[in-house]
């Protein structure tokens, strides 16, 4: 599938940076530093040295900044390398991984509702099935963080586990976790420590879950636009993957 320029041997459309720019609102630099970086294909030049692009280019941009939304920078620009590397099983890996944080995400979110609305019923949230308590590296492995990160939520007030007497080891029991689940989905909205703090401490104290509340509507508004970028990104990436289907069978790429 992969493409190194346009042909000259069939007739194409011709597009300018601008062309490609225009479309999308950025700028032609941009455009440039997409390609320069591999999230498209790189162009021909004139004689004088202007790129030359075609609708491959065009479909290579729509798909990439498609994924932006759904997936972030990082693993939109990752996708689309390893598309050009012919390395699609691995961009289809990167895309799954993507789903599976996202329906992680709303699992935690399902969960915290639960806690909320036992929070507003003015009633102690269920103990959550626990299998024991956890050591720092545990639940930084369960959540998928550093124990460094669970260490500075310590420090914010975010966390407040009891310690090991015979060890002095921290020791993270049901209610932890459960605050820890809610610290990293709200981390992972953008919220910051400060906030974070304020609203595990209103679940701990089981008062005041309207601001808790406020912040789960918006991330699952959030959660909501994600995968609605996700399903836009896939009919970007796969009329892209098409075209370039189109090319190598035309070309003999």
């Amino acid at each position: 599938m992969r493409l190194s320029a346009a042909t000259k041997s069939q007739p194409v459309i011709c597009l300018r940076p601008t062309d490609l720019a225009r479309e999308h609102g950025i700028s032609t630099q941009a455009v440039r530093n997409y390609e320069q970086h591999g999230f498209i294909p790189p162009a021909e030049r004139t004689r004088s040295g202007y790129r030359i692009y075609t609708e491959v280019h065009a479909a290579a941009l729509r798909a990439y900044l498609s994924l932006v939304p759904a997936y972030g920078y990082a693993t939109g620009g990752q996708i689309m390398n390893a598309l050009h590397r012919d390395a699609l099983d691995e961009a289809l890996t990167l895309i799954d991984r993507g789903h599976g944080q996202l329906l992680r995400d709303r699992d935690t979110l399902a969960a915290v509702r639960t806690a909320v609305t036992h929070l507003t019923a003015g009633s102690a949230p269920a103990p959550a099935r626990d299998p024991g308590n956890r050591t720092v590296g545990e639940l930084a492995h369960q959540l998928g963080v550093t124990a460094a990160t669970l260490r500075n939520w310590e420090d914010a007030g975010i966390l407040t586990p009891a310690r090991d007497p015979a060890t002095g080891y921290r020791v993270f029991r049901a209610d932890d976790v459960r605050d820890a689940e809610l610290a990293h989905l709200l981390r992972r909205g953008g919220h910051p420590l400060e906030h974070i703090a304020t609203v595990i401490h209103q679940v701990r104290t089981a008062g005041g879950a309207d601001a808790l509340a406020a912040s789960l509507e918006t991330w699952q508004r959030k959660l909501t636009a994600q995968g609605l970028a996700m399903l836009r990104a896939a009919t970007h990436l796969h009329a892209y993957l098409a075209r370039l289907d189109t090319e190598s069978q035309t070309y003999g790429r």
